[in-house]
């Protein structure tokens, strides 16, 4: 049978283009550098969206929503911040048939109306934190858009939270780092993510620190997946966020911002996808398992709707295929696309022998099960699934991780596909301009031991350099 994907050892950009067409899972849109989610996508990406809206809300934010259109001297407010965003932005000048007064410009992100509001809500430390979050689309002209990794449209939760101290701030941007981002993304989206700090260089614009979370790609590119800031006070002197202490003396606030987007769905597809498709980890999967009828026969629509029932009380979410008017292969092909966990295959000569074929996508192996055992091995087949696919990436990433000592050799190792980790006092500034004109980055700074600095300055730290996308 004919390759229906291109192998990634050929052509890595290739076969991601390939799983996204022929899994159904995005497609592009009318726009240069839109794209449109289809389903199989989109129901991946609502299950994201419930597990880090519920971490988010166990943080103590509270979702809200905020306009599309921002005046654009809101933008020019804070300078750093309209500067580093000013080629990506789009402007609407023209509206209802005629000019605008002053012009609007689709969100890009919203520090900046959202600043304009949290000036309104708080007067007092009696109303801080103030810990905002929404779930909404933004808008950021690319040069180079590739799906589900930059887009000019894009879909993303972005939080933003006002305090009393900048002490508070700090915790609090660390407290969304690992309690929300990072344990998200290791136990449902199975990866191992190197969590750390932005250099000086890569901070977000406008912020006085930037926490990331870089993920290895199955051709060793690093993937940006989340982001954490620190915004100091810049924001709140911009848009006057004061509020009076407990002394009554009149402080600026401190303020923070974070955001994740649909790009870790593209980050999941290239860290856990094979030549033969997606490889959906169980607690990220929309439809966990899916029983299969293989032909009409006596008896079998009935068994496979029981099972289906039976695992769907067991807590499992379930789908049931019996579209016998499609060759069985032709179906089972389609679900090693979309990448379902575990596959059960239910035809009228297992049947008769008191069982079913459970297949399992992470390694494609495929065994006969007693029907009365099938619940209990399907729950367990996930759970071992779900950490196979983590120790695989952790695996696949410490074999393509070198420890170097120059900036030169560091450089080097990105080019040949590698993580090189490098002290970032040899690395340095200097080093980290060079290894931009190379086409490499500086993807974050850790300590020794993989935790994330306080400072870049301090002693030891440790810089992850790489490709990136």
């Amino acid at each position: 049978m004919a390759r229906v994907v291109t192998p990634r050892s050929d052509d890595f950009p290739r076969w991601f283009q390939d799983v996204l067409a022929k899994a159904e899972v995005a497609d592009n849109g009318p726009v240069r550098g839109t794209m449109v989610i289809r389903p199989t996508g989109y129901a991946i990406w609502e299950r994201m969206q419930s597990e880090m809206d519920d971490r988010i809300k166990a943080a103590g934010a509270e979702n809200a929503y905020f306009p599309l259109f921002i005046p654009e001297s809101y933008l020019r407010r804070e300078a750093q911040h309209v500067e580093g965003f000013s080629p990506e932005l789009a402007v609407v000048t023209h509206g209802g048939g005629k000019e605008l007064a002053e012009p609007v410009v689709v969100r890009p992100t919203s520090e900046t109306v959202i600043g304009e509001y949290m000036a309104k809500w708080v007067s007092s430390h009696r109303d801080l934190p103030l810990l905002l979050n929404q779930w909404a689309n933004v808008v950021r002209w690319e040069l180079r858009p590739r799906l589900l990794l930059r887009t000019t449209e894009f879909l993303w939760q972005e939080g933003h939270t006002a305090h009393a101290t900048e002490d508070d701030a700090r915790r609090y941007a660390r407290r969304i780092l690992h309690d929300v981002y990072e344990d998200f993304m290791r136990t449902v989206l199975a990866m191992p993510v190197v969590v750390g700090r932005k250099t000086a260089r890569e901070r977000f614009a406008g912020a006085t620190n930037t926490y990331t979370l870089e993920g290895m790609m199955g051709d060793g590119k690093a993937l940006q997946m989340g982001t954490s800031h620190e915004l100091g006070q810049n924001f709140a002197k911009a848009f006057n966020i004061v509020f009076s202490n407990q002394d009554g003396v009149q402080e600026h606030a401190w303020t923070t911002s974070w955001g994740s987007s649909t790009r870790m769905l593209g980050g999941l597809i290239m860290c856990h996808g094979d030549d033969a498709g997606l490889r959906v980890p169980p607690r990220a999967a929309a439809t966990q398992a899916l029983v299969t009828v293989v032909k009409a026969g006596e008896g079998v629509l009935a068994a496979a709707a029981q099972v289906r029932d039976e695992l769907r009380a067991a807590g499992v979410r379930v789908a049931l295929d019996d579209r016998v008017d499609t060759p069985f292969g032709r179906r089972a092909v389609d679900a090693e696309l979309k990448g379902f966990p575990v596959r059960i295959e239910v035809g009228p000569r297992d049947l008769a022998a008191g069982n079913v074929v459970l297949v399992r996508r992470f390694d494609g192996t495929k065994a006969p099960v007693e029907l009365n055992a099938i619940v209990k091995i399907v729950v367990e087949a996930l759970a071992r699934d779900q950490q196979a696919l983590y120790d695989e990436a952790l695996a696949r990433r410490t074999s393509n991780t070198v420890e170097v000592k120059t900036a030169e050799d560091a450089v080097a190792a990105a080019l040949d596909g590698k993580w090189a980790r490098v002290p970032w006092s040899t690395m340095g500034a200097e080093g980290e301009a060079t290894a931009n004109r190379a086409g490499v980055t500086v993807r974050c700074l850790v300590r020794p031991d993989n935790t994330v600095p306080d400072s870049e300055d301090e002693p030891g730290v440790v810089a992850y350099v790489a490709r990136s996308y």
